[in-house]
């Protein structure tokens, strides 16, 4: 199979994978802190989500035998829905002690660095008291700036169509799953390499001539629930 025809196919894979759920949906829990007093960039909300995603898939107890695999493996046996919730002070530790994977990255002079918390995935409905209590609307964060990251620096680009608007959380969201799908299909020498350097990433907006291209290895098709009509892919990503 040519590396053309293998990225094809990895592209059909997972447009299939919305065809198919379990009978309650289960989704990946991700709280976004969101402070009135230290607000965090839109980008870097973007690349905090994506490593956390891809650092909590590494975690050790995430893998055979690990106290989370099981959960993990029926999770992503079907649709990998990820839901963004925001979160801060008290309402945040709470959540947290039920035993999650965070990553801060990011900041400037003006704003805060980004957190991003991934908890164990399960049913979208009941969720644990603690996560429901955290809101899913207002995870919209200040558009300023592009990442911190050099395009040169970064084993893994994540690029967000062009043609599309979407809010911090559901491209956050979106990058979550293209952060994953590239660490579950690149090589293995790839994934060492990426996790030697802590999952460095960076994401941005695609050109239009780089999205007509199509040169990426990963691209998500989101199923259409929220925010986008139908089936359309939002995300793309490349090593």
């Amino acid at each position: 199979m040519t590396e053309s025809m293998h990225a094809e196919h990895l592209r059909t894979e997972h447009m299939r994978r919305h065809e198919t759920d379990h009978e309650v949906p289960w989704s990946l829990p991700i709280v976004v802190r969101r402070s009135k007093t230290a607000i965090a960039r839109h980008i870097d909300v973007l690349e905090a989500t994506s490593r956390a995603v891809v650092t909590f898939l590494d975690d050790p107890r995430t893998q055979p035998g690990g106290e989370w695999h099981d959960a993990v493996a029926y999770w992503r046996d079907g649709a990998i829905r990820k839901v963004v919730r925001r979160g801060d002070g008290k309402k945040l530790e709470d959540a947290r002690a039920l035993g999650s994977v965070s990553v801060t990255f990011g900041g400037t002079d003006d704003f805060a660095p980004a957190e991003a918390s991934v908890f164990v995935p399960g049913p979208v409905e009941p969720l644990p008291h603690e996560l429901k209590k955290l809101q899913v609307g207002g995870t919209e964060f200040p558009d300023e700036g592009e990442s911190s990251i050099p395009a040169a620096e970064a084993v893994v680009t994540i690029e967000l169509s062009p043609e599309l608007t979407l809010t911090t959380g559901k491209a956050a969201a979106q990058c979550g799953h293209a952060a994953q799908l590239a660490y579950e299909q690149m090589p293995d020498r790839v994934r060492e390499r990426w996790r030697a350097s802590g999952f460095n990433l960076r994401v941005q907006t695609a050109t239009k001539e780089a999205w007509a291209a199509n040169e990426q290895q990963v691209s998500v098709v989101d199923a259409g629930f929220t925010e986008v009509d139908g089936p359309t892919e939002t995300v793309r990503a490349k090593w």
